[in-house]
């Protein structure tokens, strides 16, 4: 016959052939769907930590910043600040920022933000009547500045800031501050970044970390946020802005000299 003389494999061997296929495809369905679960956990705790942020009307913080820039001579420079933020939804805010380059000092009232160089004795002034929300995406869109942690002030920070995300983990948990802190990373096409979102019934940003994937050298921007508080009760004169005596106004276009790294040099990439 024709088929005589044809070599058969083992039977036990097709059997174990089949037995370890089948345990190489489980390995990988569980790993996708481990996968999966970790991203799916990640968009539930940020979302969590969205929604506790825009139930706050008032909420006061102090916070360090590190941005980091690389020279032409592909070394990496970090330059630090400090400051305090206080804001009352849905139009109100007042932070400053204090650095080796730049003493800043931000005043929004609802209708008019008002920017000061302390060490200028310069300040300038965006007519943007509406809410914080809108303001943030007027100074992004129209000047270039990005205010502190603005992706974590405004009243939708889930949707803004998972809009682009292409992959979330929740890597595990950390301590930052002393807090015990759930550890969250994504991944944009331009930007990589984490969060450490304090556990518990107030889930608050402790550290925000971005890294830059289109700039060589991977520069970061990195935010720690102290001193969080959502029972304060700002004064009456809270957000008024006073020009100091003899201070210049300056042109709206002044705001991006106001920056946290000398003129001249790359910015790292903010949120």
């Amino acid at each position: 016959m024709l088929l005589e003389g044809m070599c058969w494999p083992n039977r036990n061997a097709l059997i174990h052939w089949t037995a370890a296929l089948a345990l190489i495809m489980t390995a990988i369905c569980s790993s996708a769907l481990s996968a999966q679960a970790a991203e799916d956990d990640a968009l539930k705790i940020l979302k969590g930590m969205s929604d506790y942020l825009a139930s706050q009307k008032t909420i006061s913080l102090s916070y360090d910043s590190d941005i980091e820039v690389i020279t032409s001579e592909i070394q990496k420079i970090q330059f630090a600040s400090s400051g305090k933020v206080l804001l009352s939804r849905p139009d109100k805010l007042r932070a400053t920022r204090t650095g080796g380059y730049a003493d800043v000092e931000f005043v929004f009232d609802g209708k008019t933000a008002s920017v000061l160089g302390k060490n200028m004795n310069a300040f300038t002034q965006v007519d943007a009547p509406g809410s914080l929300d809108q303001l943030v995406d007027k100074l992004r869109n129209d000047y270039s500045v990005a205010l502190p942690g603005a992706d974590l002030l405004v009243s939708n920070a889930f949707d803004v800031m998972s809009a682009d995300v292409v992959h979330g983990a929740h890597i595990g948990e950390g301590v930052v501050d002393g807090f015990e802190c759930e550890h969250l990373a994504f991944r944009n096409d331009d930007t990589d970044w984490q969060i450490w979102i304090q556990v518990g019934d107030a889930p608050i940003p402790r550290k925000y970390v971005i890294t830059s994937k289109t700039e060589e050298g991977a520069p970061q921007y990195t935010l720690v946020i102290r001193d969080w508080k959502t029972d304060a009760q700002p004064g009456a004169d809270a957000f008024a802005f006073k020009a100091p005596d003899g201070a210049k106004k300056l042109d709206a276009g002044a705001l991006s000299a106001l920056d946290e790294v000398p003129p001249g040099l790359p910015k790292g990439e903010k949120k």
